[in-house]
Order: structure tokens, then C-alpha cells, then sequence
């Protein structure tokens, strides 16, 4: 018979990483029945009949989230055989307070404190068996990050688990212990006996979801009603308030009894460098130089090298050579061979050259969230957001889809108000994804010779579209309003632990090779045969011959679409379209269709060394060596609509057809603005001015500056709620 074990705890108090450690690889990964909500569940690597469930990170179980509302639904539906609490002891108190509420569901607890490496060397001492006595359950110290400890934990809670004996409860004072047992025999004494100290609380509360779930009668609620306004009176405040208060005297008062701080008025390491890169001034130039740094090798140097290498010399001259040589030697025909070499491999290795590229990229993002900067970054941006009509949870999300735009996107389902959520499905979609990446990194390449500032400016084009847009939405009767509290721990500096690193660069990784292998293959198959047959003079295959073919008919008709934002040829439209489905089939097109280049394609002059020689001719072919083209292409593919998949996660987060047609509309529309913008504009430049273009240009940004700085009479103010 196995045994189920629930990990619950604060956001960043080691549960993920220790649920990594106890589990490895047996570990799967879903979404919670009828709820877009990531599940992590996995079996013990030393016991396969114990199964561990890592609930997602709460704060307390009176849920505001959608992810609370399921962790606690788990834990008061599903009741597991036990619960291991991970408390982060460096911030015992606010950790702890979960920890009280967490006891009183009759459930099996073990405390596993977390981080005790740190506590020690901060001088900072925690009795633990003393703690464990005035909490009465057991308590196990561990370093997740270290390893250590990991094994007692696990061992603990299993034993918790196989007994099945509750935990011992706190006490209130006198009057509320008083209403509680009176709730508990009018309007609960038929539940389990284990279960009804937790329902009486949460009655105490007026927990609107738990009253709606014991559908209790109108007289019984009355009943109640009449002893928790009796010591709102007494003790001058609402119930939630007064529960909460209790719950901070009780954990207080264990403190002090278990728990020693050395040096109080002495910053930590983490404090000290806190005071330099979360600085008011310093923050913003800080956070730019780290994301130039991060592109410069990701983009610029190594990254630069691995694209040259896998392009040109593995693809280039080695695998398509080889496998258009290998296919004549058996006599297939040259359909099949160009098919093969030309469509599959090619448009394929188009993609799959800027692996290397994009894997040193998720490998210095993971190291940045690991060791804690990241965390850093949200809290900043809640100070830049909040001005904008955003909140600092906006940028979890946006975080998140650096990797990928569909957890992105899911990931904001933690805001709370809807309208927040609203704009931050609509905003995540700037970020450029890991889809993206090979886009920017194909421009860098093909025009710019490879240039980190490129990649950097594509990064926060996409914050400035965050910004803007947070601007004007806010100023409409849909999204005005204040901005959701962002409440955050930020954890101590450490360094990062490679597994963690690794894990995450490999998962972010995988996701961009299996699309690869996957939906870009099916894609360049396509291109290729629209590409390799033609209408003219009957339907037939056409090789490399001179003949429009059937891609070169479809393409055009959509490239003037496209042609006021400078990329009006067929290829670059196709391939822009194309994107809709996957936006790194953008580059398999151009690697498709530079493969069925005829012999001789021009580098236009010397390649730059360490650039990649199929990205040159990419950009003198496509984009006739215009770097203005080139960049209104880039800028226009990294805000449009994202891919299918990401535009089925907006339908499932938004849950109405309406709004998710809205947000596809405006981030579609206001790409193809900026795009516009920046071509009509850059002209002026160039000498080759269009007058009808720069008039709407100078329109576009009229209309622009007056959404940003008009009136709304749904203003309200904006809070300054934030904590560290």
C-alpha cells in the first residue's frame, strides 16, 4: 500500500529543490484535474510505494491565488498520510506562521528547517528539540541545497506517516477557544473529529469557501454569527485579524523560548549586497549590465562560435553534403534527395544550429535565478511596474517566459485581481521566449555582425512594450484600478547548485529540441514541396529552375502586408506567418529556403570572423542587406501574436473567446505599429524618404503619446504596498 507525503510551504523556502532531491527522476509533471495549475508528483528514489506531492508555494491556507486554492483543496479533500512543512530558517517567523495552520488539519506533521547552513553561519542558533517540544510534532533540520539532512527528513515523515497520529494544537486565548468550541458543536460536530478544529477556525474567519462548502443552514450561521461578533466587540477587531494576531503571539512566544539571533543590528552578506543592486539608482543600470553580460556570451561570443560551427561547418559542409551524396549514391531521385537534404535537414539544422546558442542562454539565466538575483529583479520591477499600473508578480511571469511563453503565461494565474491577470497574459508575450531567441540571434548574425546589443535591445524592446502597454490599458474603464500587493521573500544569496542549474537548462532545452524534432519538422516538409512545385504551364516539380512557385504565389499576395515595415518579400512573409505556428519555424523557413538558394549566393563582401556565413547569406538574400529591414522584422516577429501553443494557453488563462481575440488583436496591432514605426522613421535616415509613410509614422506616435499621457476618470491611486 504507498503512502502519499504532500511537501507544503512558503515560495522560496527550498521545497522544490528538496522534492528534486527526494525523488530524482521518478517524477512527473501535469496539470491538477480541471485547474491549469503545474503538479509535480514523484515516487521516493529509495521507496517507490512512498509518493511525494510538491504543492505549489503558499503563504497560508486563506487562499487569494488560484495556486493556494489548490494546494489547500489538496490538503483538506485528498488529506495525505502526512505532511512535510519546509520552513526557510533564516525567516522562522513568517515561516512558521503556515506551520501553525498547517497543524490544526488533523493531518500527520513533520517540520524539516530548511537553510540551517545559513542560520549557523549567520551566528544564529535554533534549538530544535526545545522547538519541537513547544510545537509538539516532530522537527529535522536540513540544507537542501547541500544535501544535508534530506534522508532523516524523509524517514521521519514516513514514520509520521505509518502511525497516522495527529499532531498536538495550539491554544488560543480564553474567549476565542471559547466561540471556537461553540462553532464546533453547532455547525460541525458531525465531521471527523481530526477535521473539525480547522473547519471551527476557518468558521471563526468567515472563510467565504469553506462556509460555501458545509452549505450550512441559515440559522446555524446565525447561531455562530452571534459568538464571533461577540469577541470582535471584546476585542476590537475582525476575526481574521484577531486569528492572525494569535497566531504571531503564539509563535512569538516559542521563539523566545527556542531561538536565539546573534548580531541583530549586524547586515548579513545578503543585506549588504542588497543595498547595492536593489538600490532606488543603481538597481535599473545594474539589471542592464547583467542582462548585456548574460547576451554578450550568449549571443555575441561563445554562443556566436557554436551558431558558426553548427550552421556552416556541421550542417553546412558536413551532414547536408553527406546526405545529398548519400541519397544520389543509392539513385533516388533528386526530389526525394532535395527533400531530404534540402527541406527536412536543412530547415531542421536551421533551427537546430542555435541549440548551443540558446542552451548557454537558459544555462546563465538558471545561475542568476538560482543564486537569488532574479528574485531581486521582481522586487525591482514592482517599483518600476507599480508606477505603470502593474504589480511586481506581473514580472514572474515575464520571467518565466524568457524560456518558454506557455508556462509564462500560466504562471499568471498567482494574481489575484482578475484584470491584472488580464493585462499580464497580454503583456507576457513581449518577452522574447526561447522561440524568439534564434530570430534575434539570426538578425544579430546576419546584419550586425553578431552584436550582444542587438539581443540586449531586443530584450528590453520587449520590457518597453510591458511598460507602454501597462499605460494605456490602465487608463481604460476594463484595467483601471490599483495595482494586486506584491508580498515576496527574497532569498538569501547562495551559490547556485549545479544540479538545480543543470536540471533547468536541460528542461527549457528539451522543450525548444522536441519542437524541433517535431512541429518545425513538419513545417519544412511543407515548405519545401510549396516551394519545389509550380502552377505554371501545369502542376509540376520545379527543382531549382527559374519558375514561381506555388510559396513565391502565397507569399506574395501576403507580402504587401508587410511591405510598409520593410520587409516586403515573399520569403520574409512566409516565414513570418510560418511563425504563427512556431516562432523558431521563422528561421527553419529561411534555412529551408537558403538551401534551395542556387549555386553561387553572394556573401556581399568579407564575413566578419567567428559570423556565421549562412546568416550573411540569409540577410543579403532576404533582406537585400538592409540592417533597417532586418531590424523592423525582428522587432515586428518578437511582439506579434505569439505561437499556436502559446495562443491556446491565453484561451485556456482568459476562459473567453472575446478577450482572448482582444489580446492576439492588440499585441498583433501594436507590433505592427512599432514595426512602422521604426522603418518609416529610420528612413529619414538612410535618404530614402517616404513621405506618406513618415506623415503616418508621426501619427502612429501622436496617437501613442496621447494614450499614455490623456486623462481617464477611472484613475485611482496607486498603491505602494511592497515588501521585502
Amino acid at each position: 500500500m504507498s503512502i502519499k507525503i504532500a511537501l507544503a510551504g512558503n515560495p522560496n523556502s527550498g521545497k522544490t529543490t528538496l522534492f528534486n532531491s527526494l525523488t530524482g527522476s521518478n517524477q512527473t509533471v501535469g496539470n491538477w484535474p480541471g485547474v491549469t495549475v503545474e503538479k509535480k508528483e514523484g515516487k521516493y528514489k529509495k521507496d517507490k510505494d512512498i509518493i511525494i506531492m510538491d504543492l505549489p508555494g503558499i503563504y497560508s491556507l486563506s487562499p487569494y491565488t488560484l495556486e493556494e486554492v489548490v494546494a489547500r483543496n489538496y490538503l483538506i479533500n485528498e488529506r495525505p498520510d502526512a505532511i512535510l512543512n519546509i520552513v526557510d530558517g533564516t525567516n522562522l517567523e513568517r515561516n512558521l506562521y503556515l506551520s501553525t495552520q498547517l497543524m490544526e488539519l488533523g493531518i500527520p506533521t513533520v517540520i524539516a528547517i530548511n537553510m540551517m547552513d545559513v542560520v549557523t553561519k549567520q551566528g544564529d542558533k535554533i534549538d530544535i528539540k526545545q522547538l519541537s517540544a513547544e510545537l509538539g510534532l516532530p522537527v529535522v533540520e536540513i540544507s537542501a541545497l547541500k544535501g544535508t539532512g534530506i534522508t532523516d527528513a524523509a524517514n521521519c515523515v514516513i514514520e509520521a506517516a505509518k502511525q497516522g497520529k495527529a499532531v498536538l494544537q495550539h491554544s488560543f486565548s480564553g474567549i476565542i477557544e471559547h466561540a471556537i468550541a461553540h462553532i464546533e458543536e453547532a455547525a460541525i460536530h458531525n465531521l471527523p473529529e481530526e477535521q473539525q478544529r480547522w473547519y471551527a477556525v476557518k468558521l471563526f474567519e468567515r472563510d467565504e469557501k469553506v462556509l460555501e462548502q458545509l452549505n450550512l443552514s441559515q440559522e446555524v450561521i446565525s447561531h455562530i454569527e452571534v459568538d464571533i461578533a461577540s469577541v470582535e466587540k471584546e476585542l476590537d477587531d475582525d476575526s481574521e485579524s484577531i486569528i492572525t494576531n494569535e497566531r504571531y503571539v503564539f509563535i512569538g512566544q516559542v521563539l523566545s523560548r527556542c531561538y536565539k539571533k546573534q548580531n541583530k543590528s549586524k547586515l548579513s552578506v545578503s543585506d549588504k549586497i542588497d543595498r547595492i543592486v536593489t538600490n532606488r539608482i543603481l538597481a535599473l543600470p545594474i539589471f542592464a549590465v547583467m542582462m548585456f553580460l548574460v547576451y554578450t556570451i550568449s549571443i555575441g561570443t561563445i554562443g556566436d562560435w557554436t551558431v558558426g560551427f553548427m550552421n556552416d561547418t556541421l550542417f553546412g559542409e558536413w551532414i547536408v553534403p553527406n546526405v545529398a551524396s548519400g541519397l544520389e549514391a543509392i539513385g533516388c531521385w533528386d526530389w526525394l534527395v532535395s527533400l531530404i537534404a534540402d527541406g527536412v535537414v536543412g530547415g531542421v539544422g536551421a533551427v537546430l544550429g542555435f541549440v548551443p546558442q540558446m542552451l548557454i542562454l537558459f544555462l546563465l539565466l538558471s545561475i542568476l535565478e538560482d543564486c537569488g538575483y532574479m528574485a531581486r529583479v521582481a522586487f525591482i520591477m514592482d517599483r518600476i511596474f507599480r508606477k505603470f499600473g502593474l504589480s511586481g508578480k506581473s514580472f514572474i511571469p515575464m520571467l518565466i517566459a524568457s524560456g518558454c511563453g506557455v508556462p509564462g503565461i500560466m504562471a499568471s494565474r498567482t494574481i489575484e485581481q482578475e484584470r491584472d491577470r488580464r493585462m499580464t497574459i497580454i503583456t507576457t508575450g513581449f518577452i522574447p521566449c526561447g522561440a524568439k531567441m534564434p530570430i534575434v540571434g539570426l538578425i544579430a548574425a546576419a546584419l550586425f555582425g553578431n552584436s550582444p546589443l542587438i539581443a540586449t535591445a531586443a530584450y528590453f524592446i520587449g520590457v518597453a512594450a510591458v511598460i507602454v502597454t501597462g499605460i494605456i490599458l490602465k487608463k481604460t474603464k476594463n484595467f483601471a484600478g490599483d495595482p494586486a500587493p506584491f508580498v515576496m521573500e527574497l532569498p538569501a544569496y547562495h551559490p547556485p547548485v549545479p544540479s538545480n542549474i543543470f536540471r533547468s537548462t536541460w528542461e527549457r532545452g528539451w522543450s525548444f529540441i522536441k519542437r524541433a524534432g517535431t512541429v518545425i519538422v513538419a513545417a519544412s516538409v511543407i515548405i519545401w514541396v510549396l516551394n519545389s512545385l509550380s502552377f505554371e504551364g501545369g502542376f509540376h516539380y520545379i527543382g531549382e529552375g527559374d519558375e514561381q512557385s506555388i510559396l513565391n504565389v502565397i507569399g506574395s499576395a501576403i507580402a504587401i502586408i508587410f511591405k510598409p515595415l520593410g520587409f516586403g518579400n515573399w520569403q520574409a512573409a512566409v516565414a513570418t506567418v510560418l511563425g504563427l505556428v512556431a516562432k523558431e519555424e521563422v528561421v527553419g523557413v529561411f534555412g529551408t529556403l537558403s538551401e534551395m538558394l542556387p549555386e553561387g549566393a553572394d556573401l556581399m563582401g568579407e564575413v566578419e570572423e567567428g559570423v556565421s556565413q549562412s546568416a550573411v547569406i540569409i540577410g543579403n538574400e532576404f533582406f537585400d542587406g538592409s540592417k533597417l529591414s532586418a531590424f523592423s522584422f525582428m522587432i515586428f516577429n518578437l511582439l506579434c501574436a505569439p505561437c499556436f501553443a502559446a495562443m491556446g494557453a491565453i484561451k485556456r488563462e482568459m476562459n473567453n473567446a472575446k478577450w482572448t481575440c482582444f489580446a492576439i488583436g492588440y499585441m498583433t496591432a501594436f507590433a505592427y505599429a512599432i514595426s512602422f514605426i521604426v522603418y518609416q522613421l529610420g528612413l529619414l535616415f538612410t535618404g530614402s524618404v517616404n513621405i506618406v509613410g513618415t506623415v503616418i509614422a508621426f501619427a502612429l506616435i501622436a496617437a501613442l503619446v496621447y494614450l499614455l499621457v490623456r486623462p481617464y476618470k477611472e484613475r485611482t491611486h496607486l498603491g505602494k504596498v511592497r515588501t521585502k
